[in-house]
């Protein structure tokens, strides 16, 4: 059965080019159009699509506004289409904040080197996210955390935001043969680095995570997240100012700290090279026609295999493709400990099932247990 789309946006000529795009794929039917926020809201609940794919800036109701309201009143998987800026990449995380599940750029030539990949790459994420909508499943929780105090020489007091909890119900329910927090021991192995990949439904997920773990987290972490140059510095930022403890967008020659989480840059490679008995990072352009992602999970865990050895926990997060199986099988041969989110949880089950099917990692966790899992495994708990 074809995945049904929604296509809302107040362009006709950005309307009609989408419709084409996704019309060459057999597999999905454009079933109509919205030209605001408002008209999103009422058909998505009167033709009930698979998938909606939304433009941030229209008039009326905006996509922010329009998917807040889809979530509360007809939950459906919606892909955002943003612009490649500033105020785009924060727009963009506030509609991921909202419940959109993933984003694209509107101009589709940054988002691959040639049209024909860019046409792929939209129809793949819409068929993907399509197919996630299922039975009921609603996001945990999370409390927001207590707020840190810094010395100002250190950095400036952000506040706390309150996390939006969007509800996600269009996700499957958490079912058995996952590894819940509460029956879990730890391994009582010692650890030097936490290392975590991620792409499609990554961001929520980082989120969930990162803002339970405490300002005291006694090892750095490494995030690599599938996402363009332009929106890195704003996800940085925005996990920053609600974590405990800090996050950074990743620079040449950052020495790794406890406590702190680097992410990866959009567009570049981050590796960690030992110098001089510490471990700092290595952020360069990668101009490789050979590798899809920049950033990618392999390379990293690659780099991380080297330096850390099995003295690395691993973990791989809801996304599209097998980006990190292959520097997971790196780390996997050197003792580390393996990580992958269970299906029942991720926006689309693409990298952990790769990880997983190739028998690298050795628990399958719900998302809202990872935060517990590794406080607990790290020695915090």
């Amino acid at each position: 059965m074809a995945v049904k789309v929604l296509v809302v946006d107040d362009s006709s000529f950005f309307r009609r080019r989408v419709s084409e795009i996704l019309e060459k794929d057999s597999e999905i039917k454009v079933i109509d159009f919205a030209v605001n926020g408002k008209e999103a809201v009422e058909k998505a609940a009167s033709l009930r699509p698979d998938v909606i794919t939304m433009d941030v800036e229209m008039p009326v109701l905006d996509g922010i506004s329009a998917v807040k309201q889809i979530m509360q009143a007809t939950p459906t998987p919606i892909l955002m289409f943003s612009s490649l800026t500033r105020e785009g990449a924060s727009a963009t995380l506030d509609a991921l904040d909202a419940g959109a599940v993933d984003f694209l750029p509107k101009k589709f030539e940054d988002i691959a080197r040639n049209s024909e990949e860019a046409i792929k790459s939209l129809q793949n994420k819409v068929k993907e996210i399509g197919r996630r909508r299922v039975s009921r499943f609603t996001r945990p929780t999370i409390a927001t955390p207590p707020k840190r105090v810094e010395s100002r020489a250190t950095r400036a007091d952000t506040g706390r935001a309150t996390i939006p909890q969007p509800d996600r119900s269009f996700q499957r329910p958490v079912s058995g043969g996952t590894s819940s927090a509460a029956g879990a021991r730890a391994s009582g192995k010692k650890y030097g680095l936490v290392a975590i990949g991620t792409s499609t439904g990554g961001p929520v997920a980082l989120q969930t995570i990162l803002t339970q773990l405490p300002a005291n987290f006694p090892h750095p972490i490494l995030l690599i997240q599938h996402m363009p140059a332009a929106f890195t510095p704003a996800f940085a930022a925005r996990l920053n100012s609600l974590c405990q403890i800090k996050v950074k967008e990743a620079e040449q020659g950052d020495r790794l700290m406890p406590g702190v989480a680097y992410l990866a840059p959009g567009g570049k490679q981050m590796l960690v090279e030992n110098r001089g008995g510490s471990k700092t990072l290595k952020v360069f352009e990668d101009d490789s026609p050979r590798i899809t992602y920049k950033p990618s999970v392999d390379v990293t865990f690659a780099s991380v295999a080297k330096a850390y050895g099995g003295d690395t926990l691993a973990i791989v997060l809801t996304g599209m493709g097998a980006d990190g199986r292959d520097g997971a099988r790196m780390l996997k041969q050197v003792g580390a400990t393996i990580w992958a989110q269970d299906e029942a949880t991720c926006v689309v089950y693409g990298m952990p099932q790769a990880v997983a099917g190739a028998g690298l990692s050795s628990d399958s966790i719900a998302l809202q247990d990872f935060a517990a899992r590794i406080n607990k495994e790290a020695g915090n708990q």
